[in-house]
């Protein structure tokens, strides 16, 4: 029998300990999101982590004005040499962290492509400076990252 593959859902938590928040509220948008969830769950070099609890405000440039920015995630880790470092951490596909390239013809769809990374670029430079205000680090990671291009 043929079972349909969800692409969001509710993670079940292992480590409950280590999460950040409601640990039975936490949502995943996409197996990247699933795969990374699992990967904080079960790090032992994960200390904490949280998924969509830090919220940032940035500035539109589509209307101009103040929206919030749920962060995919924020993790601490201790690194190798023994030093905790915090993350916030965008999961995209790799295409959607390039501007787009100019078609022959502008179409709805370039617009509307155009008007996303607009966004994305302003919400990511908020990241950027809530981290560097707090000497986290903002990165964004896609399946290449994660090691889902194959």
């Amino acid at each position: 029998m043929y079972t349909r593959q969800t692409y969001k859902g509710r993670y079940r938590i292992i480590n409950a300990k280590k999460y950040i928040g409601d640990p039975t509220q936490i949502v995943y948008r996409s197996l990247w999101e699933l795969k990374f969830m699992k990967w904080c769950d079960n790090n032992s070099a994960v200390l904490e982590w949280g998924s969509e609890e830090i919220i940032i405000p940035y500035l539109s440039p589509v209307d101009q004005r103040i929206h919030r920015y749920f962060v995919d995630f924020y993790v601490k880790i201790r690194n190798r040499d023994g030093n905790e470092q915090r993350y916030l951490i965008e999961i995209k596909p790799a295409k959607f962290v390039q501007q787009p390239k100019k078609p022959a013809r502008i179409t709805p769809r370039f617009i509307e492509e155009v008007r996303t990374w607009g966004v994305n670029q302003s919400k990511w430079k908020s990241a950027t400076e809530y981290c560097e205000n707090r000497g986290w680090q903002f990165m964004i990671l896609t399946e290449n990252d994660l090691n889902l291009d194959k």
